[in-house]
């Protein structure tokens, strides 16, 4: 098994959009850290935690636009006040569950320009009960595993969303077992056996080996908190080109334009059997609505209803876990680029793949372009437009 490095004084290949599965020979080979060279090889990463503590993941650059976070932080207490008050703003503040220290977890990529923020929906029940989760078909499993996985990058080039299928077919970095303190070596793996193994803290680690992109801000949402959100909201408003039903996930949703609410949002998102391309089908329909959602929230008539906002707000907080890092104004920063990405003044992609259906020892997995997905990470890496 062999990494991606990059040769000194050539240019990366250039990444353009995927028009359909490639078919190179068959392979499970993992390609750990495209863009970025051998774990082994010195100087390149960073030693550690940062000595102040938790905060070594933030690019010294960025400092330098420190006075535009102040402007965002007072838009955002400008934005409660107008909802509710300043202790809205205390309130929202403090039922943040900041449980994920990204600066507690060792030997990490070097950053990069802009800020690039993991978002993942997880399959947590946490908030739903028995009949909730008969209700929702969302079974009865323990744990936490990946619905969805975005890399969100904003800077001065734009947003750009990516979108990494659960069943990516990565390489997990040696990690211990939270439960049992047993000690692993690097393995190939789907994306999603490294949050069901080793939670936020692995995920994140996978992520970057395998992009080579730092993630600066991790968030995480579940079930309920996405059922939450939705019905607050009224529900969304989608149009499907046909009808999805899906045993599974309990979709049954007829064609034409209609407003889901939560159950219905949720059985949509999940679904994949339905989709010709399984996994990259529903990462495309995950940005779709992804796209509907951000254009509820952010309608004047939403943001200036307490009745609504608040509702909302509580919903997302809820299930919402992130690192010990963001705090509201950062929240409402991944909300714009994310409104950003998905309202048409960004990009919306998912990773190149050369193989969606590649056989592997841990059944079908999708195999990425390795080319094309280490041009693409390399642009988000340098704060450049991909392609």
């Amino acid at each position: 098994m062999s990494d991606w490095t990059d040769r000194p004084g050539e240019p990366p290949p250039e990444w353009t959009p995927h028009r359909g599965p490639l078919a190179p020979p068959p392979s499970t080979r993992t390609a750990p850290l495209p863009g970025m060279p051998s774990p082994a090889a010195p100087g390149r990463y960073d030693s550690g935690p940062h000595p102040r503590g938790g905060r070594g993941s933030r690019n010294p650059r960025r400092r330098a636009g420190r006075g535009r976070r102040y402007l965002r932080t007072a838009a955002v207490l400008a934005s409660v006040l107008v909802l509710g008050g300043a202790g809205t703003y205390v309130w929202a503040d403090s039922r943040l569950d900041q449980e994920v220290d990204l600066g507690a977890l060792g030997a990490r990529v070097p950053a990069g320009e802009g800020t690039t923020y993991l978002v993942v929906g997880s399959d947590s029940r946490e908030g739903l009960s028995e009949q909730d989760r008969k209700d929702l078909n969302t079974g009865s499993a323990d744990g936490r595993r990946t619905d969805s996985v975005i890399l969100l990058h904003t800077g001065a080039n734009g947003t750009t969303m990516v979108s990494l299928p659960r069943d990516s077919w990565v390489t997990l970095p040696p990690y211990v077992d939270p439960g049992t303190g047993r000690s692993y070596r690097a393995t190939p793996d789907k994306l999603n056996a490294a949050f069901s193994l080793g939670g936020p803290d692995l995920l994140v680690r996978t992520v970057e080996r395998n992009t080579g992109v730092r993630v600066d801000h991790y968030a995480e949402i579940g079930f309920a908190g996405f059922v939450g959100v939705v019905d607050a909201l009224g529900g969304v408003d989608l149009c499907l080109g046909r009808p999805v039903r899906d045993k599974d996930s309990g979709a049954n949703l007829p064609a034409g334009c209609q407003t889901l609410d939560g159950a219905e949002a949720l059985a949509f998102v999940r679904q994949r059997k339905q989709e010709a391309r399984g996994d990259l089908g529903r990462t495309r329909n995950q940005q779709r609505f992804l796209a509907a959602l951000a254009r509820k929230a952010a309608t004047p008539a939403t943001l200036a209803d307490p009745s609504t906002s608040v509702p909302t707000l509580r919903a997302g907080l809820d299930t919402l876990i992130v690192d010990d890092g963001t705090e509201l104004p950062d929240l409402m920063a991944l909300f714009e680029a994310m409104r950003k990405a998905t309202g048409g003044g960004g990009r919306q992609l998912n990773v190149p793949v050369a193989d969606p259906d590649l056989r592997t020892s841990k059944g079908s997995a999708v195999k990425w372009d390795e080319r094309r997905a280490r041009a693409l990470f390399s642009a988000l890496r340098e704060d450049r437009p991909p392609g």
